[in-house]
């Protein structure tokens, strides 16, 4: 094992595999992945990958939609690097084999999804992110200047003289190791676990956020969690992705009543934006004190299974049939558009240490992703992380759109149960820090959450090095406090973060990026 390479990957999913084979050539790479090497929320991605590769569209509309959907807090360079750089290299990613949906001419399939003004989203089945793992799975397998150590618990960022110095991790046996390296990448992918309900694998415990925050990187955005409108609702089955692209060929959100609802709450209907028919599903099934579906029974159904062969053998396993029942789903958390702040090159504000995809904060997203855009983010920034890392170590300047955070007010923590447990740290959250917030759930929340960070910090100062479930949860409960208290700071609605209490834009005082650091 590399214990002494030029660069460190933590993460195996879009952002870290194409970082490492960019950085191959350039010397030794070392990637550490939590879990299995396949399980990533990349590998969870059903949807496709959006990019401007059509005759009818363009980097500029593909931009102009993105922006949109950001609802005024897209960075712009961000958006701009991502879709004029998108082309080039997932034409690299059909260049090396990918199998791309064709239609029968043989041109490259493209789907349309929310918020999108033409079809512009690849796919591979209802399984691209799979696909595109696999792909860069088997290019990153070839290079003998990369080693793999799965199933890796990192439990610290080193920091010497003010960079980042490598990482401190214990392998698979339970053996301690630091791997000393020029440059560290943090490609863990996202937090969803945080919320009771999520699309998320469980993996996805924001540990790249935990790691950068201690080690005193700046975290930015972390207030915006996207919480997807279709997961399967079914009790006692799990919380299974139902892709937009359904939605996007054709498939209708009605409720109980077999009624189309979504035109009430916005004119782009059942395709608004993700933020949107969310909260317009919860407030449709609260109106209506019944369940909402996602139905395809109009379309053809032959088309429906072979179009989408994943979600519809998931349907058959609880004896539902895609094409032709009425499929219940309601909203879960799936994806944090906050992360770890970076310039356009995956720089933190910590030297020596870079991050890229969903862990990562280039403000690409705004306040509210543009659905398909996160493969494509994992793609061109871990890319350009790589070439970055190859150069000598600098930080990342803060930008003028960035601003540190106005101070949090200050809370009595609560007492009565110090030390959360994963359960009750994911009710909490998805309670209190959900889809609708108000000051009185958000001030309980970060109350209980500053108690319990401090509590499993002094604990964990007492635990075996190694507890592995000791640290899972200081991150879990580290991630959710950031999420909390920056929900509570942000006095105003925008995007996928929804104050009741404060239902408008404020464009005066909150139209930035808002950083903290520890």
């Amino acid at each position: 094992m590399y214990l002494s390479p030029d660069f460190v990957v933590i993460g195996g999913g879009i952002a870290g595999l194409r970082a490492a084979i960019a950085l191959a050539p350039a010397g030794r790479v070392l990637i550490l992945t939590k879990g299995e090497p396949t399980e990533s929320n990349t590998g969870y991605a059903q949807g496709g990958i959006a990019v401007a590769l059509g005759s009818d569209d363009s980097p500029a509309l593909h931009a102009a939609d993105t922006i949109r959907a950001g609802d005024g807090l897209c960075d712009e360079d961000a958006v701009r690097v991502l879709v004029e750089e998108g082309p080039p290299y997932v034409q690299e990613l059909v260049d090396w084999g990918t199998r791309f949906d064709r239609e029968p001419d043989g041109e490259l399939s493209r789907g349309r999804e929310a918020a999108h003004s033409v079809r512009r989203v690849l796919h591979a089945g209802d399984a691209t992110g799979r696909e595109i793992a696999r792909l860069l799975w088997t290019r990153v397998s070839s290079f003998k200047s990369v080693e793999i150590a799965n199933h890796a618990l990192v439990t610290e960022l080193l920091v010497e003289h003010d960079r980042c110095a490598g990482v401190r991790f214990y392998d698979q046996n339970g053996f301690p190791r630091d791997a000393r390296a020029k440059a560290t990448l943090l490609a863990t992918g996202g937090a969803g676990q945080v919320f009771r309900h999520t699309t998320n694998p469980r993996v996805a415990t924001g540990d790249g956020v935990a790691l950068g925050f201690h080690a005193g990187a700046r975290v930015a955005d972390l207030e915006f969690v996207q919480f997807h409108p279709t997961a399967l609702n079914v009790p006692g089955a799990p919380r299974f992705l139902i892709s937009e692209a359904l939605r996007g060929d054709g498939a209708k959100l009605i409720n109980a009543r077999g009624e189309t609802f979504m035109t009430r709450y916005h004119p782009d209907g059942d395709l608004a934006p993700r933020d949107v028919v969310a909260r317009s599903i919860m407030r449709e099934m609260e109106t209506t004190g019944g369940a909402v579906f996602l139905s395809l029974s109009h379309l053809d159904p032959d088309y429906v299974v072979r179009r989408f062969p994943t979600i519809a053998d998931m349907c058959r396993q609880i004896r539902l049939d895609l094409a032709r029942d009425p499929i219940p789903i309601s909203p879960a958390a799936h994806y944090v558009m906050g992360g770890v702040n970076t310039d356009v090159w995956g720089r933190t504000s910590l030297k020596g240490l870079f991050a890229a995809g969903e862990v990562a904060c280039t403000g690409v997203h705004g306040a509210n992703r543009l659905a398909s855009n996160s493969l494509l983010e994992g793609l061109v920034f871990g890319a350009r992380a790589a070439l970055a890392m190859r150069e000598p170590p600098q930080a990342a300047p803060l930008a003028s759109n960035r601003r540190a955070a106005p101070a949090t007010p200050n809370i009595e923590p609560r007492t009565a149960s110090l030390s959360l447990t994963t359960t009750e740290v994911r009710d909490l959250m998805w309670k209190s820090v959900g889809l609708f917030r108000t000051r009185e759930g958000l001030e309980d929340a970060v109350a209980k959450l500053d108690a319990s960070y401090a509590a499993h910090r002094d604990a964990l100062a007492n635990a075996r090095a190694d507890d592995g479930d000791a640290w899972k949860q200081f991150n879990l409960v580290t991630v959710a406090r950031l999420i909390a208290r920056a929900a509570l700071r942000r006095l105003e609605s925008r995007g996928a973060h929804y104050r009741a209490d404060f239902p408008e834009h404020d464009d005066v005082h909150w139209k930035a990026h808002i950083v903290d650091t520890l």
